[in-house]
């Protein structure tokens, strides 16, 4: 199944980089990528139209390999988290990760000017990242987090960072479509750059999730029986929620909010290799990857020459399961 996954996300990757307002076939697409292989490509006689390298190797290329490291990343932090919490309506911004990125991208876009807009994946990054100390700190009691405090303090400091970003947006006075597109999630305007400065922590924190996967099983037992088991259950709550939230901090700061996809991949992975970690992690991470994928590929052919943001896209899927989800929640407890 991971490698049918790997293999679908190919096929969805050729695709992406060949559609958009000037359509390269998908063999140009193949023939391109090769002859950039070193050593292979030099000894392969390849030809296509002019300009379709620029356009498949500059323009979409940084796209669709940002597309695919934030929808791992999500995806695999949506698994991790609902593992952890034990709970199927955690998503990676549980704990006030894109509450915090949006206060600290509408800081910057606030300010103005072209150097305001440079930083923004830095301050949404940092405002990330300072929400997650804030929560983990507000849920830290007696030198313990219970899971519990972890999930309410979230909440708690999202709605007071969601109302501080609303009130900037009241009283700066400014333009606030650029917030608000922002807010909806998207990689128009993307390059190399934003892939060069989000993968790494994206990398580094996917790749500790991915090793914790024997703790995420002990723990879906409970914290008694991991305990018993070997696990050092407040150290490996401490290092999977600072590796997914490190790694969604990243992935929201290039992307803006993207909704639903670390909380319906999940899910359906589940439904397909089941709930081990060991594999449901990485089979989250390549059914995120292709899911956003493909949606960035809707979003930037559906009304062409507008661009729709991704959010709206991934709601459209994920708003209709989550509401199945509830449901079926709802009729358990009843």
């Amino acid at each position: 199944m991971l490698l049918a996954l790997a293999t679908l996300l190919a096929a969805f990757c050729l695709v992406a980089l060949g559609r958009g307002a000037v359509a390269v076939p998908v063999g140009d697409v193949a023939r391109i990528l090769v002859a950039r292989l070193p050593l292979v490509g030099d000894r392969l006689l390849t030809a296509w139209a002019a300009g379709h390298e620029q356009i498949v190797l500059v323009v979409r290329a940084p796209r669709v390999v940002l597309a695919a490291g934030v929808g791992a990343t999500l995806g695999l932090s949506g698994a991790a988290f609902q593992g952890l919490l034990r709970n199927p309506m955690a998503d990676p911004y549980v704990i006030g990760v894109s509450s915090g990125a949006a206060l600290g991208a509408t800081v910057a876009m606030s300010l103005g000017g072209g150097l305001a807009r440079g930083l923004v994946p830095v301050a949404a990054f940092g405002g990330a990242l300072a929400s997650i100390a804030a929560v983990y700190s507000l849920a830290r009691s007696g030198g313990r987090v219970p899971l519990l405090n972890l999930l309410l303090a979230g909440i708690a400091v999202s709605s007071f960072l969601s109302a501080l970003v609303s009130a900037l947006m009241v009283f700066t006075h400014r333009d606030v479509r650029p917030v608000l597109f922002w807010l909806m999630g998207g990689f128009g305007g993307r390059g190399w750059f934003h892939v060069l400065a989000a993968y790494p922590y994206m990398l580094a924190g996917g790749l500790v999730v991915l090793a914790s996967a024997r703790e995420l099983n002990a723990l879906l037992l409970g914290e008694d029986s991991a305990r018993q088991l070997g696990v050092d259950v407040e150290r490996a709550k401490l290092v999977l929620v600072g590796a997914a939230s490190l790694a969604t901090a990243a992935a929201v700061s290039v992307s803006g909010i993207i909704g639903f996809v670390g909380l319906v991949v999940p899910h359906i992975t589940r439904l397909v290799v089941g709930a081990d970690h060991r594999i449901l992690l990485p089979g989250s991470a390549l059914a995120g990857a292709a899911l956003l994928v493909m949606a960035d590929t809707v979003a930037r052919i559906a009304l062409p020459p507008a661009e729709i943001p991704v959010g709206i896209v991934t709601a459209l899927v994920g708003g209709p399961f989550f509401l199945y989800l509830l449901r079926r929640a709802h009729s358990r407890f009843w």
